[in-house]
């Protein structure tokens, strides 16, 4: 590929990224996000230590599976970026990954608290619960190996403890998506909780229904990818 056949996914990388900025997802020089380049072992993800707002299409790193730039944007990738690619190597149904310090799926990384299956909408989309990933530091092998052992799970949402919020999808717009559907069960249970009465859940059937349904969306992108990327 040359590097203009890169340039929807850097644009769209750029576009998830400064709205997450928007929302407030992301605060500063922390979070980042990446997409996977169909049919390839390719990834574009945003640079290391830059203001997300300040950044253009040609900022966007495209790097492969080992770190090796594939295009030279002039920057450095995610120091982040290995987390990115586990994720892709472990999770075929996933296409896109954002990292995010949203402000109430952060308070339950405080807490060590991980968010059960609250409402059908979210729990349809985002799986049963979003565990907590033990602390690592950022750029560590320790986080990395933390957040690989908690893949199988197949949600789509995880808390890293003491640092924010992962978020997965098929595409970015999914992956986005996640996020904004994460922040509203963190944010309502969080209330829920000060009043000190029973949180109800789901009942177990339905998360059970709404899980079985999930993975069978990703068991569909899974076969969709392997007919179409060699590298699956």
């Amino acid at each position: 590929m040359k590097s203009g056949q890169f340039s929807s996914y850097r644009e769209a990388l750029l576009d998830c990224i400064q709205d997450l900025m928007h929302k407030g997802f992301i605060l500063g020089l922390g979070g980042n996000a990446s997409v996977r380049i169909e049919g390839t072992d390719y990834i574009a993800v945003t640079p290391s230590q830059r203001e997300h707002e300040e950044l253009s299409p040609d900022d966007i790193c495209v790097v492969d599976f080992d770190l090796n730039p594939v295009v030279d944007s002039g920057l450095q990738p995610s120091l982040e970026t290995q987390m990115h690619i586990s994720v892709y190597r472990n999770r075929l149904d996933v296409n896109a990954v954002v990292h995010t310090h949203q402000i109430f799926a952060s308070v339950f990384s405080l807490i060590n608290e991980p968010i059960p299956a609250l409402f059908d909408e979210v729990t349809s989309r985002i799986g049963k619960v979003v565990e907590v990933v033990p602390y690592g530091l950022s750029g560590s092998r320790q986080l990395l190996d933390n957040i690989t052992a908690t893949l199988d799970n197949r949600s789509y949402c995880y808390i890293l403890q003491n640092h924010g919020a992962l978020c997965l999808g098929t595409d970015l717009t999914e992956a986005k998506r996640n996020a904004e559907l994460l922040e509203k069960a963190a944010k309502i249970y969080y209330y829920a909780l000060t009043t000190g009465k029973e949180v109800t859940t789901l009942p177990q059937d339905i998360q059970d229904l709404l899980d079985l349904a999930l993975r069978g969306n990703q068991d569909k992108e899974i076969e969709r990818k392997k007919s179409t990327d060699t590298s699956a």
